[in-house]
């Protein structure tokens, strides 16, 4: 499968951005997708998922009543919504899943989070 992200942007404190993750492919048998994101000199981390099998949901609690994770299966779409951004929401914003081992990764979607 091939996973392209979209939606980051530059956005003032306080403010909204929705971020996209379209799969090449129909995503079932895949393990959840989540998103994750990498701020300068920090290891990258998994802020949610969401299951290909029945949607269920999870979040980091640095994101938690903030950030909605949410799919599309007609369109094989995986859209993450982030309110309340703060400074420190500032990352490269990826979309991961794997299969059999093997992982798979959106190319990465700058968010900056600045007044």
């Amino acid at each position: 499968v091939q996973l392209q992200a979209s939606g980051g942007g530059l956005v003032q404190p306080g403010g909204s951005l929705r971020l996209s993750c379209v799969a090449s492919e129909i995503t079932l048998g895949y393990n959840a997708i989540g998103w994750w994101r990498q701020a300068p000199g920090k290891d990258r981390e998994r802020i949610s998922c969401i299951s290909t099998s029945d949607g269920k949901t999870r979040y980091a609690d640095s994101v938690k009543g903030r950030y909605t994770i949410s799919r599309d299966t007609a369109t094989n779409t995986v859209n993450l919504q982030m309110n309340s951004l703060r400074v420190e929401d500032t990352a490269v914003y990826y979309c991961h899943t794997s299969r059999l081992g093997r992982d798979y990764w959106g190319q990465g979607t700058l968010v900056t989070v600045s007044s």
